[in-house]
């Protein structure tokens, strides 16, 4: 793992293959870190023959976090918002998407193709329809456009991702407890959910960071943002989004909203698929990453 400094924080970063190759910048979801895209993911982009960087956001990880600033209130920032007020924030996913062209600086990369999960994703698309001279072509996966009149999340769902869990160095029984019913909730029906495979990253992670309040930072930033479709429509790249079937965090008609939104986008609806991202599937995507990639001008064939 390497630190550099871009946009004034610091980001934890790790890169994968050949660094003369074409550049994969993978963007973390919300609440979560780099690993989620996992080593073998990785590596079978770059089987595909290009570079791959994936890279903890502001508040996650093991890169800078604004922990001197408290966690929004949820309630607040609801009624905030329903008030057609703007909440005051500390970030928004603008200034995230800027932290990845940072990243490219720093590197002395001029152009990436982004892939981006979740959030992620939605960081991914503010960075094509803001900065269309760092992307190379988008991959969305599991995200939207902020569009209001979409369905949201289940209110269990989303019950279960507000509700504080116990903090693992107290309670880490009850933590993991808690983090492994969420993660079994949002996967979906047509994959065999690995109960040890994310005990495993569950624990990582926290070893790595523990910050919930970061989380709140982060969700606040999404809301602040709003709707972005008018912005996606300037997007003019090579565009695949992609979404599960079964997600119930982020609804397959969000996914539908955002392929609808940006010009000549290719939609691939995953049957099965929750809000998550099984190794069964990981070829899978994989290789519509590297499709998508092939297209873009600067873009390698797929393999």
């Amino acid at each position: 793992m390497n630190i550099l400094k871009a946009n004034a924080v610091d980001l934890a970063y790790e890169s994968f293959g050949d660094g003369n190759a074409d550049t994969i910048l993978l963007l973390a979801g919300l609440g979560t870190q780099m690993i989620r895209w996992t080593v073998p993911f990785c590596e079978g982009l770059v089987a595909k023959g290009y570079r791959v960087i994936r890279f903890d956001n502001r508040d996650a990880g093991r890169s800078t976090h604004f922990a001197h600033h408290p966690a929004p209130d949820f309630e607040v920032l609801a009624a905030t918002l329903m008030a057609g007020k703007r909440p005051d924030v500390l970030y928004t996913l603008y200034d995230m998407a800027r932290d990845a062209t940072g990243l490219l600086d720093a590197l002395s990369i001029d152009r990436a193709h982004f892939v981006g999960r979740s959030m992620g994703g939605m960081i991914a698309q503010v960075a094509a329809s803001e900065h269309p001279q760092r992307v190379l072509s988008l991959t969305s996966i599991m995200s939207g456009t902020g569009n209001p009149n979409l369905p949201s999340a289940k209110p269990d769902v989303m019950a279960m991702l507000t509700h504080p869990a116990p903090n693992p160095f107290e309670d880490e029984a009850g933590f993991l407890a808690h983090s492994l019913s969420f993660a079994r909730r949002i996967s979906g029906r047509g994959y065999p959910f690995d109960e040890g495979a994310h005990r495993a990253l569950i624990l990582e992670e926290t070893r790595r960071s523990y910050d919930p309040s970061g989380f709140g930072r982060q969700i606040a930033a999404i809301a602040v943002t709003g709707d972005r479709r008018s912005r996606l429509a300037t997007i003019t790249v090579p565009t695949l989004v992609i979404h599960g079937a079964d997600d119930p965090l982020i609804p397959a008609a969000c996914g539908k909203d955002t392929a609808a939104s940006i010009p000549g986008a290719e939609f691939m609806l995953i049957d099965g698929m929750g809000h998550d991202l099984p190794p069964e599937l990981y070829q899978v995507v994989v290789d519509g990453i590297a499709r998508i990639a092939g297209r873009a001008e600067g873009g390698v064939p797929a393999a």
